[in-house]
């Protein structure tokens, strides 16, 4: 990223929050760094974990070990991921040049009003992953452009690889039973997209919770919600997983978008709980396609810099953020469009994000093969789908990094961790956040 796109992200960041500090001023020189081993998981899930494919693992997993009593010695993950990466029972396939481990490093800080959790990690390609699809113009219409590493248009090599970089965090409170011992495990399962035995269009279109919920596909749930936790299909009701939600039984989902959310400043805020959710509001961005036409909604505004549309030669050079309130115009059908004529499939806005869904904040930069985010999270957060965050408390926490152009499985994951907020001395935890003074 350039230095003037980070320039823009930060004044961005801090001319409409109450930050308490200047998270571009804190010494991290003097926070301490964790580092956090990650690594491939392939198509391991909460059902592969209890069945007998997981060697002699799956009576421990269903008593309720965690996963790092057995997976402790040194360089565990790197020989795992290594190892599923190349392909095999986890992996059906191995995607050429994807590494199978990544180290996090982490550091926490925290103030009155927020927590700072800054995380850097070396990406697989010489540059930073910031862009996404892109609507494309083939001469009569707009059709979707670049797709994930894993989709059947890339592996066949009819389109390119395009997908954000992205970082994940998973928090839980306590309250949900197992994500202290079997992390993010709990929220992937057979079915989903991308997993062992994917969903298929009937199975959803037939299934009465994600007909209730108004859901196309299946996405990341918590076993709770399900009457028979290893089968999506046996959803519990709408009014039953409620109850769920309002006892606190959930995981907190922030995700930080190289390309949705990082020129703005931002990262999404979510929850897994049926489904993947959003929070309540409305997030820092929204898809550019127009329903009915699926011609763009926006456009480059080439009064201020310099282009309505790009091409394909360009990808790669420079940035290429669509900003409704900085960069964009209403698209113009009549702008005397060319073949090969592109422009985001998905427009972000600051001033658009609402309510819940907006509560955090990010500062982010790539340089030399390195991304660096410090996430930005309020303290205290009371609503009721957030898990609220607050000194001397204790959580429950999973990363997740996903770069070279890919999504879904294709991401390096940590087991499970813990993060306290300056808890008390002889409180074990694995990451603690420093008072900032």
């Amino acid at each position: 990223m350039n230095k003037s796109a980070f320039i823009l992200a930060f004044a961005v960041l801090t001319a409409g929050s109450a930050l308490a500090a200047d998270p571009a001023k804190i010494n991290w020189t003097k926070i301490p760094v964790v580092k956090v081993p990650l690594f491939y998981p392939g198509q391991s899930t909460y059902e592969w974990l209890r069945s007998d494919d997981h060697k002699n693992a799956a009576n421990e997993v269903k008593r309720g070990d965690a996963c790092l009593s057995c997976h402790d010695e040194e360089d565990a993950e790197k020989d795992m991921g290594n190892k599923i990466v190349k392909g095999g029972r986890l992996e059906p396939m191995a995607v050429p040049g994807k590494s199978g481990y990544k180290e996090l490093k982490v550091q926490a800080a925290y103030d009155d009003k927020n927590a700072y959790l800054r995380f850097q990690w070396k990406t697989d390609n010489p540059y930073p992953g910031t862009e996404h699809q892109y609507l494309r113009f083939d001469g009569k219409e707009w059709k979707v452009w670049g797709y994930p590493k894993l989709d059947k248009p890339v592996q066949e090599g009819k389109q390119p690889g395009i997908y954000e970089d992205r970082m994940s965090v998973m928090l839980d409170d306590g309250k949900v039973a197992g994500f202290a011992q079997q992390g993010c495990w709990l929220t992937c399962h057979d079915g989903e997209r991308d997993s062992r035995k994917q969903f298929t269009k009937e199975e959803v279109a037939a299934n009465p919770l994600l007909t209730a919920i108004k859901k196309g596909d299946v996405r990341k749930y918590l076993p709770e919600t399900r009457t028979d936790p290893s089968d999506w299909k046996t959803g519990k009701t709408v009014e039953e997983i409620a109850k769920l939600k309002a006892a606190g039984y959930f995981v907190d989902l922030i995700q930080w978008r190289a390309h949705r959310s990082h020129a703005v400043g931002m990262a999404d805020d979510g929850y897994v709980l049926e489904w993947r959710l959003g929070d309540a509001g409305k997030d820092m961005f929204s898809g550019n396609a127009d329903k009915a036409t699926h011609a763009p909604k926006f456009m480059w505004d080439e009064k201020k810099v310099g282009y309505k549309s790009i091409t394909a030669d360009q990808l790669r050079k420079g940035d290429h953020f669509l900003i409704r309130e900085q960069n964009a115009v209403p698209f113009d059908p009549n702008a005397g469009w060319k073949e090969g004529d592109m422009i985001p499939d998905y427009i972000t806005s600051r001033e658009d994000a609402k309510g819940s869904a907006a509560d955090n904040n990010a500062i982010s930069s790539w340089k030399d093969g390195m991304w660096t985010v410090v996430l930005i999270r309020p303290l205290g957060l009371t609503n009721d789908d957030d898990k609220a965050l607050k000194a001397g408390g204790v959580y429950n926490v999973g990363f997740a990094v996903h770069d070279d152009n890919i999504t879904t499985r294709g991401h390096q994951i940590s087991f499970e961790k813990t993060l306290g907020l300056g808890v008390k001395k002889g409180t074990k935890v694995d990451i603690n956040a420093v008072k900032l003074p």
